[in-house]
């Protein structure tokens, strides 16, 4: 063997060894262990972003959504949230067809910036419904040049101002945020995000009007900016509307009517430990020993709560509440 490398014939004969069992060929340190592919170039979702407190919080968005849509456009149409998906940003770029309201915003804390995608039906539809029609639009596909006029642009810029308004508000019980807008395109491969194989939050809201045209609003976070807030996204979603003044008048009415139910109490004097055969063998007239403690306990609904003395007042027994029992002293 020269410069310790081996020979054609101590190759050949090495080879022979592993063919015929002579050499053995399962020696080593860990060689039960099982490897799995990993790229380290991609992003990991296992351990991330919980995707149900953004269903959660789309939920909430959809139900202000509505109604705002409605006040604008005097119409309501029918929206369906879709399940959030993550994927990669260039394969969800790669399913849109130009050309889209493609909007950059920036969500303030949050780093990087997010895409509102409106569908040019909805812009039409939306533009048909302000101008005291059915919400019809424009029927067929777009020439792929096409730019949006002043007024679809208009028209655009008043669905962002209610959807950034209730995204705030549907964001606010997890973090305060603002919203900023900061360009728009109508091909979605100008808007770049995030990287090719980045991965991306995606929120799709499928919309259909009065005459049935179908439109989708999509809003899209890099999943970068999401990451440092997922403990506030996994322990601070609430199921609710984020309405504090609602929650606090719905927990007062809710005092106020417990706070009137009737609860029968009874006034405990003292114990004694005593057993079956001796209660079974008692008679009229038996006196029972035991010690007084130092105070009776008052039982509302057979529940241990306060320590009294009993006394009279005026030609009634009383009882005066001295202090509360500690659950699980009695």
């Amino acid at each position: 063997m020269a410069d310790n490398l081996l020979s054609a014939d101590e190759l050949s004969a090495l080879a022979e060894g592993v063919s015929d069992g002579s050499i053995a060929v399962d020696t080593g340190f860990n060689t039960a262990a099982r490897v799995r592919k990993h790229d380290i170039a991609s992003e990991d979702s296992s351990l991330g972003v919980n995707v149900t407190s953004i269903d959660m919080i789309n939920e909430r968005f959809i139900r202000l959504f509505r109604p705002g849509l409605l006040e604008l456009l005097r119409s309501s149409p029918r929206i369906n949230p879709m399940k959030v998906q993550i994927v990669k940003f260039g394969d969800y770029v790669r399913e849109l067809r130009a050309p889209l309201s493609v909007n950059v915003i920036r969500m303030n804390p949050l780093r990087g910036y997010s895409l509102v995608v409106i569908d040019p039906t909805i812009v039409f539809s939306s533009l048909d419904s302000f101008f005291g029609g059915f919400g019809k639009g424009a029927i067929g596909q777009l020439a792929s040049g096409r730019m949006f006029t002043p007024m679809e642009t208009r028209i655009i810029n008043m669905i962002l101002d209610v959807t950034f308004r209730n995204l705030k508000e549907a964001w606010g019980p997890i973090m305060p945020l603002d919203f900023e807008f900061v360009s728009s395109e109508i091909n979605p491969q100008f808007a770049q995000i995030a990287d090719e194989n980045d991965l991306v939050i995606l929120s799709r809201f499928e919309t259909e009007t009065a005459t049935q045209n179908m439109g989708f609003i999509d809003i899209v976070h890099p999943y970068a900016s999401l990451k440092p807030v997922r403990e506030l996204l996994r322990s601070r979603v609430q199921s609710g509307d984020g309405n504090e003044d609602s929650d606090r008048a719905w927990r007062d009415d809710l005092e106020e009517a417990v706070g009137g139910a009737c609860l029968e109490a009874t006034v405990m004097l003292g114990q004694i430990n005593t057993t079956l055969r001796v209660v079974e063998s008692m008679q009229a007239g038996d006196i029972l020993y035991f010690k007084k403690p130092e105070f009776a306990v008052l039982q509302p609904n057979g529940i241990p709560a306060f320590e009294v003395q009993v006394g009279t007042l005026g030609a009634q027994t009383a009882v005066k509440i001295e202090r509360a029992v500690a659950p699980g002293n009695h």
